[in-house]
């Protein structure tokens, strides 16, 4: 196969092959479900949960050439496994080669997955050549805490884990907490308008100024993906100083998400996080979600685990991001 595929020590009645469109998505799907016990996938995850063909389709669809930078793993016919390549810059500058493989649980431990890291890292390095970015290239894998294998796969391989995402659910929306505290005199909150896009993007990304790891998120990625229904802000005068975006889960009404919660570094502590944040899930509950979850960073300066616990948040699973030098 070309573009570095494996194969040629696979055990009997396995292979490789490219990701050929439409007739995958199914077999994909059935491969996540049937990695669920074993990896302990929580279904419902914002983070990664348990995609449905659709949701594959839709991702599969974003991917650069996705029949060369995802491969499928064969087993007496049937797809057992696969694995995705994409890739990003980060502010820093750093190019991120990401891979992500899946395997059901009863093929593990038979040299499959190291297989599939040995195509996803040859692969890599043949794209990092092609896009001339060998200079800042890293790879980059996740696993789930929860993942043993996967995470026993990558330490052997090399990898070393930089951070980590935990993700927290409020279970019910109908127990919110009230504010129970006033705003600074001068601040007042409200809904986002077209008018306040570019404050409230500006205000998302200075909060990531000093945050390593973080992806870059020009202004024309935040337009395209617009969606203010459930988007609070609050201003000091003009001057906006915090937003809590929220949506709705697309392919799942009934759950709604905190994508971000920021406040300028000047205004924290004096409640404005905490107000901002329970108008964004008033939003979600206004609109039919019935349960709200998020995700930070454990390194978060900021100790907003406090606050999300405050009013009814509780952690759930761990999302462990690896990396390894390119060389």
């Amino acid at each position: 196969m070309s573009d570095g595929a494996p194969g040629q020590d696979l055990q009997a009645g396995f292979s490789f092959r490219p990701y050929h469109g439409d007739e995958d998505h199914g077999p994909m799907a059935a491969v996540r479900l049937g990695c669920a016990e074993r990896d302990r996938v929580d279904a419902r995850s914002v983070v990664e949960g348990l995609p449905t063909a659709a949701e594959i389709a839709e991702a599969s669809a974003k991917l650069e050439e996705p029949s060369k930078n995802q491969i499928l793993v064969v087993f007496d016919g049937s797809v057992v496994g696969y694995s995705t390549i994409r890739w990003w810059q980060e502010r820093d500058d750093t190019w991120l080669y990401l891979h992500r493989g899946y395997l059901l649980p009863e093929h593990r431990g038979q040299g499959i997955g190291s297989a599939m890291l040995s195509w996803a890292e040859e692969r890599i390095r043949r794209l990092v050549k092609q896009h001339g970015t060998a200079r800042t290239a890293v790879i980059g894998a996740n696993a789930m805490a929860s993942e043993q294998d996967a995470t026993a796969l990558l330490l052997a391989a090399g990898y070393r884990r930089v951070f980590s995402l935990v993700e927290l659910e409020l279970g019910d929306l109908h127990q919110l907490p009230e504010p129970g505290s006033e705003l600074p005199a001068g601040i007042r909150t409200g809904p986002i308008g077209t008018s306040h896009y570019h404050a409230a993007w500006k205000t998302v990304v200075d909060s990531y100024a000093d945050t390593g790891f973080a992806q870059r998120w020009p202004l024309q990625d935040f337009l395209d993906t617009a969606d203010p229904t459930c988007w609070r802000a609050a201003w000091n005068g003009q001057d906006m100083v915090g937003v809590a975006l929220c949506s709705i889960r697309r392919h799942d009404h009934t759950v709604g998400e905190v994508e971000e919660l920021s406040v300028w570094t000047d205004q924290r502590r004096l409640g404005v996080g905490r107000v901002l944040l329970l108008d964004g899930l008033r939003s979600l509950r206004e609109q039919g979600a019935t349960t709200a979850r998020l995700f930070t960073g454990t390194a978060n300066p900021h100790r907003s685990y406090d606050l999300y616990e405050s009013v009814g948040f509780r952690r759930q699973n761990e999302y462990v991001r690896y990396r390894k030098p390119l060389a």
